[in-house]
């Protein structure tokens, strides 16, 4: 019996939450294992709530921010989360960081993966993520990195949806209907205390969506009724035998 498993590249702590929380909980529940990786804790430019409280420190807000995503991969039953603590505003990794994640995505060896928009101006770190998404696949393909070791397949990279959607060159090609677990990635959204503001945000964005979805499914002719979907742009061709 194969052993279906997905890999997620989250710049921030929260990330994975607001754009791919729902594929998260629906591949767990379909048997796969879903494993998180947090580049950091988005504590210098995504925490500006705790800031505003006055009396912290960066360790403090650090811990904080963990906290929450812990919490929201336990609501949605993420198979494990992963902390790599590399700074944020910006992200900056060096060759042995890169490394450690090509060592992630080699134990991990996804069946797909998952990161950010290519482009995006107003969070470079968002943008950079994905080029380390893009870079440490690549080195994890080569036989020559550490020779002996099993090397990676050619697992699909979807990105997920960006908040300024418009502004990013971002166009949608994959629909993901989450109602299922749609009370999975609210509960998880709920987690992420720092962020109040974006909560709502993205109940919307997960029912226009789940529109998109009616409408591509066949709409009023017979289309699937998502109430939930999740937007995705899919990087590689995707290989099929019938269309």
């Amino acid at each position: 019996m194969k052993h279906y498993t997905a890999l997620v590249f989250s710049a921030h702590a929260a990330d994975f939450v607001w754009r791919c929380g729902g594929a998260i909980a629906l591949h767990q529940a379909r048997g796969y294992e879903v494993t998180i990786i947090c580049l950091s804790y988005g504590e210098r430019g995504e925490s500006a709530k705790l800031w505003k409280q006055g009396n912290t420190t960066l360790a403090k807000v650090k811990k904080a921010r963990r906290e929450e995503a812990e919490n929201a991969a336990e609501e949605l039953g993420a198979h494990d989360i992963i902390f790599l603590d590399q700074g944020d505003y910006p992200l900056e990794l060096d060759r042995e960081s890169k490394y450690k994640i090509v060592d992630i995505i080699r134990k991990v060896h996804p069946d797909f993966m998952l990161s950010h928009s290519r482009f995006d101006p107003y969070n470079t770190d968002h943008m950079y993520t994905t080029e380390i998404a893009l870079e440490t696949r690549m080195i994890a393909q080569a036989w020559g990195h550490n020779p002996g070791e099993r090397v990676l397949g050619a697992p699909q990279l979807y990105l997920f949806e960006p908040h300024q959607t418009e502004q990013m060159g971002w166009v949608p090609n994959v629909l993901l209907d989450i109602t299922e677990v749609w009370d999975k990635k609210r509960k998880a959204i709920e987690c992420m205390e720092g962020q109040v503001h974006l909560w709502n945000y993205y109940t919307n964005l997960a029912e226009n969506r789940a529109n998109h979805f009616r409408r591509n499914s066949g709409g009023q002719a017979g289309g699937r009724p998502a109430k939930y979907a999740e937007g995705f742009q899919a990087v590689f061709p995707r290989c099929v035998d019938e269309l």
